[in-house]
């Protein structure tokens, strides 16, 4: 049973940072105006009078483009982690990422509707105070989240290193047991921790979707490997914590 618990908060732990440090938390696709063809660029955009260089050339001239409605749009595909969003160049070659802490409404305006229940929006508050409450609270949960989630893989590196004391080094059944308990509580907390940063995260995904950078927003998404290696981690902590529990509980009863 200890090996099993070690193997599981291993596990955990490269679990949670492989999702900590990717970006395919959440992914989708992004509704994007066609570009201008040109001279590099002859498909996915939008031909002016059949002239593929008129916008070039003569820029003081008015063209005319046929397509309408959706076919003026491409959707581009679009990966968001903890740390970064990449989004497909359609300009050109590969991905271009810019900070997802930036991306969040910290300073971006938003109405009466979308403000929490802690503000109350029939008080005679200035709308600009308003919207700096709910951006600033916006801001402190991803931080949060951030810090929540550091805290959770630091506590799953304290409970591996006792899970290895208790198994390779421990010289009595009292150390053993003392390890055991420790390394219990640590596996415990780290999975508490790391549940809410889980949920805090998704919150602030959620609300940028809605308040974000207009150019950012999604319009389908959903989550992705990375925010399921997060959640696998999450209960291969709660595993190796109710392994180590049941262990520690079966020594004590035979050493009575």
């Amino acid at each position: 049973r200890a090996l099993l618990a070690v193997s599981l908060n291993l596990m955990a732990l490269l679990f949670s940072t492989t999702a900590f440090i990717t970006t395919h938390w959440c992914e989708g696709t992004q509704r994007v105006p066609k570009p201008s063809c040109g001279k590099e660029k002859k498909t996915n955009c939008l031909n002016y009078s059949g002239n593929e260089t008129a916008n070039e050339t003569n820029q003081n001239v008015v063209h005319y483009s046929w397509e309408t409605g959706d076919d003026r749009f491409l959707f581009r595909y679009f990966h968001t982690g903890i740390w970064y969003s990449c989004e497909e160049n359609i300009n050109a070659a590969g991905e271009k990422c810019r900070s997802f802490i930036d991306l969040a409404p910290a300073s971006e305006k938003v109405t009466t509707t979308a403000l929490p229940l802690c503000v109350d929006t029939s008080s005679e508050y200035p709308q600009e105070l308003k919207w700096q409450l709910r951006s600033g609270q916006i801001c402190c949960v991803l931080w949060l989240s951030v810090v929540s989630e550091v805290l959770y893989i630091m506590l799953l590196v304290v409970g591996f290193s006792l899970m290895c004391l208790e198994l390779f080094h421990s010289s009595s059944v009292i150390d053993g047991l003392k390890l055991n308990a420790f390394a219990a509580v640590f596996t415990v907390l780290s999975g508490l921790l790391g549940m809410v940063a889980h949920m805090m995260y998704t919150q602030v995904f959620q609300v940028t979707v809605s308040l974000g950078p207009e150019d950012w927003r999604p319009h389908s998404w959903d989550y992705g490997w990375s925010f399921c290696l997060a959640w696998g981690s999450f209960t291969c902590c709660m595993a190796a914590s109710v392994t180590t529990l049941n262990s520690y509980t079966k020594t004590v009863i035979e050493f009575r």
